[in-house]
């Protein structure tokens, strides 16, 4: 096994979107998500054509999809998450007409615009123009799933009514229009911040929902224009379990992977998209949500269920159960006792099972030869346990019937709880066939 010795990168220069990149990447993006210039360097390196299908079964908002796409390649991708399937979904959707697009956002404005004219409310956020009364809001059951104070009450009611006029839309742009709405409510209509870490921002007392809006709403349109000669370009995404993605596949069919799981840390990943997947109707109970934290790894234990047993998968593991006794060691001597440090040990057994599960779970569905891409970061989570991700899913794979090619390093970046530099990598393997 090959480790790339690279002198560390700088976590901005590595992971900033470039410029050229913004066209529909920026139309919704995890703030956790990888660069579209990694996915083209591993496409160009991997010598991947417009007669290849490459797979990311951790597709989240879809950079993998679109990258390819924009490079004429054809894709496929696997998300659990609704939210995160919709806009990429939406994103590798570049059949939509921009003037019929953003036509349609219009009318949708205006009949907004008068709903909330006879609420006498104005979009443009000014003091002491609005009545308190009769405002829109969620149901209780609802307001409990979203951060506090993650919207504000009147910018909320300027956004059902706007949600209202989009729902009674039948039109083929929809999901761009939803999407649109997505990306306004976590910038500027909500209050939420992320750093990387999803958290709630000074709150304010309004906000323009409408104005917001339109504005992406035309930034996709301008998009659309550009990359419209490539609309045709075979994209799809499915909305599923990446542990078990026999389903959404044809078998020997895949002749690239470029993707990049969750890591095993204590970042809730549903926490990260909730204010819109509540409000676009995504989720819309507890159970929903509990079903959509059932059908991911499990990295972090707000995700963890009694009847979980993929850390079964990797008992006899002998670097991953050391490091689960090191983790719950640590525990006992610190005197930790919640429920959740209680689960540190178990969650990160889970989530290497879970890993294995999913890799041997693709196997039948990769062409001999096949090249993968899994970036992936060391933690320290864990009370300060270092898990070598990258490491040992090398190690895992090796165990599966792959070949590790090498270990690329992507950059470096902080721990929040070692102050200490960690690798996040790219870890390549081959498939040599059965």
């Amino acid at each position: 096994m090959l480790a790339s010795k690279a002198k560390p990168i700088k976590n901005f220069d590595a992971n900033k979107l470039q410029h050229d990149d913004r066209p529909v990447h920026e139309w919704y993006r995890f703030v956790l998500s990888y660069p579209p210039h990694l996915v083209r360097d591993y496409l160009q390196k991997f010598g991947a054509t417009n007669r290849d299908l490459v797979l990311d079964p951790f597709c989240g908002t879809g950079t993998t999809l679109v990258e390819c796409k924009k490079l004429g390649i054809p894709s496929v991708g696997v998300e659990a998450n609704a939210m995160a399937q919709l806009a990429c979904s939406t994103k590798i959707d570049w059949s939509a007409d921009a003037d019929s697009l953003y036509r349609a956002a219009r009318r949708i404005a205006d009949e907004a615009g008068e709903q909330l004219a006879e609420d006498r409310i104005e979009d443009d956020p000014m003091p002491m123009n609005h009545s308190a009364s009769a405002r829109r809001t969620l149901p209780d059951d609802l307001l409990k799933l979203i951060l506090t104070d993650s919207i504000s009450p009147l910018p909320m009611h300027k956004t059902l009514v706007l949600r209202e006029a989009l729902d009674r839309y039948r039109g083929r742009h929809k999901n761009h229009l939803r999407l649109a709405l997505a990306k306004a409510l976590v910038g500027p209509i909500g209050n939420l911040h992320f750093g990387p870490e999803v958290g709630v921002g000074k709150k304010k007392d309004d906000a323009a929902v409408i104005a917001p809006w339109l504005s992406e709403v035309r930034r996709m349109a301008d998009d659309l224009r550009i990359v419209e000669k490539s609309a045709a370009v075979h994209s799809c995404v499915h909305n599923g379990d990446a542990r078990d993605i026999s389903k959404f596949l044809q078998p020997n069919s895949i002749d690239a992977v470029i993707t990049s799981p969750p890591y095993p840390n204590e970042k809730d990943y549903t926490r990260t998209t909730r204010l819109e997947s509540v409000i676009l109707g995504l989720i819309k109970s507890k159970d929903d949500l509990r079903a959509l934290k059932r059908s991911l790894i499990r990295s972090n234990t707000r995700g963890v269920f009694a009847i979980d047993d993929d850390d079964l998968k990797v008992a006899g593991n002998s670097e991953i159960q050391r490091i689960a006794k090191a983790i719950e060691e640590r525990r006992i001597e610190l005197g930790k006792t919640s429920g959740f440090e209680r689960m540190y040990a178990r969650v990160t057994k889970l989530y290497f099972g879970g890993m294995q599960r999913h890799l041997a779970s693709l196997r039948p569905f990769l062409r001999r030869g096949a090249q993968l891409a899994y970036v992936v970061g060391d933690q320290a989570s864990y009370l300060r346990v270092m898990i070598r991700t990258g490491q040992i899913l090398s190690e895992l794979a090796e165990g599966l019937g792959y070949e590790v090619v090498r270990i690329d390093l992507f950059r470096t970046r902080l721990s929040t709880a070692t102050k200490e530099q960690l690798r996040e990598e790219v870890v390549i393997l081959r498939w040599p066939g059965p």
